[in-house]
C-alpha cells in the first residue's frame, strides 16, 4: 500500500479501531497527520485547517491531498493557462476549457469532443496497465460529454531506443494502448513514437480520444436539484490507483542508491478492464438517449474525491454521500482509501428520483453495477458518512476549484544562450549515407511494428490512418462528412526555444490536418515538462504556453482544453520541454481526402513552400552528428495559414493526388515515405545546396503530386505559396539527378528493419494491414 495511506485511519493519537470523524477531529486538534507523505506542503495543510476551522479528518485529508495535487489542481500552471481563455471567441466552440473535454461544431448539427491527456508516471511503473488505463480514462472523459467515442490516437516517447529500460517499458506500453483500444472497438488512427535520452525513466504516454454527438446531446459535469440522487455505476472500487495523482503523478522519480530508478510504486497504478468499459459506454449512451441524467462525471484521477467535489462545486447546492453504500471489491479499504481509489471503469451520475428505476434498468440490461450512494442537498456543503458517522464536512469549491495557486519563480535556462549559439553542421559529406541514416533511425523508421498491434479500421469509418500525416474518420455515412486529427510535439525545437517550439508544433499539426484536405478548427494540448519547482522548467513552461496561445490567435483556432503533466524528471534531470499539440479539422466530404503516398507513374512532383538552410534541432543534426543546438526553424504562421487554405482548396477541387508535409527528416523523409507507401519511385532534380534541400526542416512546406501541374501552380501562385517542380513519379528507385540513386528495395529494407531488430516481432492485431499494402479503394 502506498506510503502514508495505510495509517490514515489509525495514525498517532488514535486507537486503531477508532474512526476519525468530524467530531473527533474537532476534539483532537494536535493529532499528527501524514500530510507530507500525501504530497501536501505545511502551508497547504495549514490552509486546510483554516478553511475547516479544525484539523481535517483523515478522509478529508485524503480528499484535499488528491484534489490539491498538481495533477488535479493545476496549481503551478493555472496562472499561465489563463492565456488560452483570453483567445478571441470562436463560433465553432460549443464547450470550452473547464469541462471534461471541449466540444466544437463541425456542421450539419454534429458536435465533436476531443482531448489528449497523459499517463506518464504510471506507464513507467507498470507499462501495460499504465498505458491501458490512460486510454480508458481519456475515453471516459469523452463519454461524459454525451458523445460516442469513435477513435483514439497516442503520442509516445521513450529513452534511447537500445536502452534496457526502453525494452522493458515500450512493448508493455504499446500492448496496453492496443489491448485496451482494440477491446473497446475503437480504431487507433495515428500518433507519434519518438526516442531521446531525456525520457529515460520518464516515458511520455499521451492518449487522445475523439467522440461524436448531436448538438443537443452535450452533457455537463454538475450536480443540481435538491433531492436528485447520486448514482455510482460501473466497476467495484478496489485498492488500485490509491494516491496515483497525489503521490505518483505529482512527484519526480528519484534515483536509487544503486543508480537505478526502477519502479517502486506499483500499488498506485490502476488496473483496467476494457470489457467493463465497453459495457459502460453502451449503457451511458442509452442513458443519454433516454435523458435520464442531469449531470455526469467519470471517476479517473482522484476517484470519488474528484467526482463528488467537482459535481457539487459546479452545481447550485451541496451533496450528501453514504460511503458505505459504495460497492467494494476489497472489504478492507478504509474510508480514506475508498475516496482516493482510482479504480477504473466507474462513473457518477446525478439522476432525478423519478428516473432512478429507469436508470438502474438500463444498467442491468448492460450488466453494469449501479448503486445510489447519496443525493444532492440544499446548502453549500459536501458531507460524507461512513456507517452513520460523519467523516467529511467541507465546502466543495475549496476542494475542487479553490486550491492553492502558485506563481512559481522563473529563470531563463543558464545554458540556453550557449545552446542557441552552438550552430549545427550545414553540409553533408555523404548524402546517400545520411539519407539512409535518417530514415532508418528509430524516430524516422517505419512504425508498422507499433500499428500492427492496433486495430486501425474497426467500426468501418476510418478513412486515413497511420502512416498518413493525419487520421481521418467519417462521421456521417450519408453526407460523408468527416474529421481529421493530428498530434505533434517536437521537443528538440522546444528545448532550443520553447516559445517558438510550441508554435512550430502547432504549425505542424495544423499542416498535417490541412494536408489531408480538412479545414483546421480547434486545438487540444498535453504539456509535458519537468518539475515546476525548478525555475528554469517553469520558464520553459510559461514560454511554451505563451507561444501556443499567440500561435492559436494568429491561426484563428480556439484551445478547447488539455492536460498538464509536470514532474517529468529523474532526480535533477528534467525531460526536454514537450508540448504535444492536437489539431482537429473538418472534412465536408471525406471521399476527397488526400493520401500521402504516390500511386501512379507520370505525375508531377511539386514542393509547396520555401526551403532555407535550417538545421537547428533537425533530425539530420541529431542522427548524423549527435548534435542539438542552434535556433529552430524560422516560424511563419501567415505562410502556414496560406498553405493550409491552399491545401483545403486543392483537395476540394481534386487537383492533388497525394500530399505529404515536410517535418522531421525534411524532404528526404517525406520522399521516402511517399515512395514506399505504394512502391512508386521518382526522378527528381534539386535546386541549390542538396544538403539543405534534403535535410532542412523549414516549416510551411508540403510535397504534392498532380496530373495537372499548370492548374496547381496557378492556384499556388494566387495564394502566394512558392512552388518548385521537383520531377516525375515512376520507376523503382528515388533518383536525384547528379546526386544519388536509391533503389526502393534498399530504402524499404533500411526503413522497415529498425524497430523489429530492437523489439522483436509484435503480436499482430486482427484487422490491421501493414504499411504499404492498404487497399487503394
Amino acid at each position: 500500500m502506498t506510503q502514508g495511506l495505510s495509517d490514515l485511519d489509525t495514525g498517532p493519537g488514535r486507537l486503531a479501531h477508532q474512526l476519525d470523524t468530524v467530531e473527533l477531529a474537532a476534539r483532537t486538534p494536535d493529532d499528527e497527520q501524514p500530510y507530507a507523505e500525501l504530497g501536501l506542503r505545511a502551508e497547504e495543510y495549514q490552509r486546510i485547517k483554516d478553511i475547516l476551522g479544525r484539523r481535517p479528518t483523515t478522509a478529508e485529508l485524503a480528499m484535499y491531498s488528491v484534489m490539491w495535487s498538481e495533477h488535479c489542481s493545476y496549481k503551478s500552471s493555472k496562472v499561465h493557462l489563463r492565456r488560452f481563455g483570453d483567445l478571441p471567441p470562436s463560433d465553432a466552440l460549443l464547450v470550452g476549457i473547464g469541462e471534461n473535454a471541449g466540444v466544437v461544431d463541425v456542421g450539419d448539427g454534429y458536435a465533436v469532443t476531443f482531448k489528449v491527456e497523459s499517463h506518464n508516471h504510471p506507464s513507467y511503473v507498470e507499462p501495460y496497465q499504465g498505458a491501458a488505463t490512460g486510454v480508458g480514462g481519456i475515453v471516459r472523459d469523452i463519454l461524459t460529454m454525451g458523445a460516442r467515442p469513435v477513435a483514439v490516437m497516442d503520442s509516445l516517447r521513450f529513452g534511447r531506443a537500445d536502452a534496457p529500460d526502453t525494452a522493458r517499458v515500450l512493448p508493455g506500453v504499446v500492448a496496453g494502448v492496443g489491448g485496451y483500444g482494440n477491446c473497446l472497438g475503437l480504431p487507433n488512427i495515428g500518433g507519434e513514437l519518438l526516442f531521446d535520452d531525456c525520457y529515460a525513466g520518464n516515458p511520455l504516454v499521451n492518449a487522445l480520444c475523439v467522440g461524436v454527438m448531436r448538438h443537443e446531446d452535450v452533457r455537463l459535469a454538475k450536480a443540481e436539484g435538491a433531492g436528485n440522487k447520486v448514482v455510482l455505476f460501473g466497476a467495484r472500487t478496489g485498492g488500485d490507483g490509491i494516491g496515483g495523482v497525489s503521490v505518483l503523478a505529482s512527484e519526480t522519480f528519484d534515483t536509487r542508491a544503486d543508480g537505478t530508478g526502477g519502479p517502486a510504486k506499483r500499488p498506485a497504478v490502476q488496473v483496467g478492464d476494457p470489457f467493463t468499459e465497453k459495457l459502460l459506454i453502451e449503457a451511458c449512451l442509452e442513458i443519454f438517449a433516454a435523458d435520464l441524467v442531469t449531470g455526469i462525471q467519470d471517476l479517473g484521477g482522484a476517484g470519488l474525491s474528484c467526482a463528488t467535489s467537482e459535481l457539487a462545486s459546479a452545481g447550485t447546492g451541496g451533496m450528501h454521500i453514504d460511503l458505505d453504500a459504495v460497492p467494494l471489491r476489497d472489504s478492507t479499504l478504509t474510508p480514506a482509501e475508498i475516496l482516493m481509489s482510482e479504480s477504473q471503469e466507474r462513473m457518477c451520475a446525478i439522476v432525478e428520483p423519478d428516473d432512478v428505476d429507469a436508470f438502474l434498468a438500463v444498467c442491468r440490461k448492460w450488466d453494469v453495477l449501479a448503486t445510489v450512494i447519496g443525493e444532492v442537498t440544499d446548502g453549500d456543503r459536501l458531507v460524507v458518512d461512513w456507517h452513520g458517522q460523519r467523516i467529511v464536512d467541507v465546502p466543495p469549491r475549496t476542494v475542487a476549484h479553490e486550491g492553492p495557486v502558485y506563481e512559481r519563480p522563473m529563470t531563463r535556462p543558464a545554458d540556453l544562450d550557449a545552446l542557441q549559439a552552438d550552430a549545427p553542421p550545414s553540409s553533408s559529406a555523404d548524402l546517400r549515407a545520411d539519407w539512409l541514416a535518417v530514415v532508418s533511425s528509430p524516430d524516422g523508421a517505419d512504425k508498422t511494428w507499433v500499428t500492427e498491434q492496433y486495430d486501425r479500421y474497426v467500426r468501418g469509418n476510418t478513412v486515413l490512418a497511420q502512416p498518413e500525416d493525419a487520421g481521418v474518420v467519417r462521421i456521417d455515412e450519408q453526407t460523408n462528412r468527416g474529421i481529421a486529427l493530428a498530434l505533434d510535439g517536437n521537443a528538440r525545437f522546444a528545448r532550443l526555444d520553447p516559445y517558438t517550439g510550441a508554435q512550430l508544433n502547432l504549425a505542424e499539426a495544423y499542416r498535417n490536418v490541412a494536408v489531408s484536405g480538412a479545414r483546421p478548427l480547434a486545438v487540444t494540448n498535453c504539456l509535458n515538462f519537468g518539475s515546476p519547482e525548478e525555475p528554469e522548467v517553469m520558464w520553459q513552461f510559461a514560454e511554451a504556453v505563451r507561444g501556443l496561445a499567440d500561435g492559436c490567435r494568429e491561426l484563428g483556432l480556439p484551445v478547447t482544453g488539455g492536460n498538464v503533466s509536470l514532474y517529468n524528471q529523474t532526480g535533477g534531470t528534467a525531460i526536454n520541454p514537450t508540448p504535444v499539440i492536437g489539431v482537429l479539422g473538418v472534412h465536408e466530404d471525406v471521399t476527397r481526402r488526400v493520401p500521402g503516398g504516390w500511386r501512379a507513374d507520370g505525375e508531377t512532383v511539386l514542393l509547396l513552400g520555401a526551403t532555407r538552410p535550417e538545421f537547428g534541432g533537425s533530425a539530420w543534426a541529431a542522427v548524423v552528428h549527435g548534435h542539438l543546438g542552434g535556433r529552430p526553424p524560422r516560424l511563419d504562421l501567415a505562410a502556414e495559414r496560406a498553405l493550409g487554405e491552399l491545401m483545403v482548396r486543392l483537395a476540394a477541387e481534386g487537383l492533388v493526388s497525394s500530399a505529404h508535409d515536410l517535418a522531421d527528416g525534411g524532404l528526404a523523409q517525406a520522399l521516402t515515405e511517399s515512395a514506399l507507401r505504394y512502391g512508386t519511385g521518382a526522378r527528381l532534380t534539386l535546386a541549390g545546396d542538396p544538403t539543405a534541400a534534403l535535410f532542412s526542416e523549414s516549416g510551411a512546406r508540403v510535397v504534392v503530386t498532380t496530373a495537372d501541374p499548370a492548374a496547381l501552380r496557378a492556384a499556388a501562385e494566387a495564394a502566394g505559396v512558392p512552388v518548385t517542380e521537383l520531377g516525375t513519379t515512376g520507376g523503382d528507385a528515388l533518383v536525384v539527378d547528379g546526386v544519388l540513386e536509391l533503389p526502393l528495395a534498399e530504402l524499404r529494407e533500411a526503413w522497415t528493419a529498425t524497430l523489429p531488430a530492437l523489439f522483436g516481432s509484435p503480436e499482430v492485431a486482427v484487422g490491421t494491414v501493414p504499411a504499404g499494402t492498404v487497399p487503394t479503394s
